[in-house]
């Protein structure tokens, strides 16, 4: 296979398995070649990678040593994602009865869904995460975003038990926003005991669901390493979770001159 040839197989198997550790000797079967001409390939991909901001390629040595795509966001791309997502959530057309914002827009735009799960995951990648959980349902798409980026598994936590997924955990929560006390569940089997986990969520006033979803990770003993909110409403007073990476702050919504003032959240903090 030509060098040409073998960059575009090695780059695209990259982008498509991130974060699997693969021995060298399956790409020098796979492109019917050299170890030395493989590793040679993988130096440029390498390079390309990083020029472009789209992360790099960690090698191993040894017996067992082999190569995995980590993939990164630049520093200046993610701000300038983050600055464009507030230019959209500034349009006055988004302003609903009530003073909320539409967004469901960006959460069914897979190319956005996906930007935002690439910002995620560069900001956790160093973190030690088996498993990405977030509650149903608007928060979904982000979950299984960031997860392709971690490559580990999404758990869901749900308002009811669904009598397909087994025996479940259940705890009581107050809603932050709203000071009801709702219900989370989630199924035995969904999450190994002692987990190291990631909470995602779409939005977060005063914090009450993340809290509850960490209650409730406690009753599987697993570590939550992190929590990644798209957005955050500002001058929340009774916030209850303090330690998590939000991409934007919603500042202020102004029904008499329809405006909508977003801010940049604490990812770069």
């Amino acid at each position: 296979m030509k060098r040409s040839n073998r960059l575009v197989v090695l780059t695209d198997y990259f982008l498509e398995n991130p974060r699997q550790h693969i021995k060298l000797t399956y790409f020098v079967e796979l492109c019917k070649t050299t170890k030395s001409s493989v590793s040679e390939d993988l130096d440029i991909i390498h390079d390309v990678f990083q020029q472009q901001g789209k992360g790099y390629l960690q090698r191993t040595t040894g017996a067992g040593g082999g190569v995995q795509y980590i993939p990164e966001f630049a520093s200046e791309k993610s701000v300038a994602f983050i600055t464009e997502l507030q230019r959209q959530l500034e349009d006055p057309v988004r302003i609903l009865p009530g003073g909320y914002l539409y967004m469901s827009d960006i959460l069914g735009d897979p190319k956005m869904v996906r930007e935002i799960g690439r910002v995620f995951a560069s900001r956790f990648s160093n973190l030690e995460i088996d498993a990405i959980v977030t509650v149903a349902t608007k928060g979904i798409p982000l979950a299984y975003a960031v997860a392709s980026f971690l490559r580990v598994p999404v758990v869901i936590a749900r308002r009811d038990p669904k009598v397909t997924e087994g025996s479940s955990v259940s705890i009581n929560y107050v809603s932050g926003s709203s000071r009801k006390i709702q219900t989370m569940v989630l199924p035995k089997r969904s999450l190994k005991e002692g987990s190291n986990v990631c909470i995602i969520d779409d939005f977060m006033m005063a914090g009450g669901t993340i809290a509850g979803i960490k209650s409730l990770l406690e009753e599987f003993n697993a570590t939550v390493k992190a929590i990644g909110v798209l957005a955050e409403a500002e001058d929340e007073e009774e916030r209850i979770v303090n330690d998590y990476t939000s991409l934007i702050k919603i500042s202020h919504v102004d029904l008499q001159n329809n405006t909508i003032t977003i801010l940049p959240g604490n990812y770069n903090k």
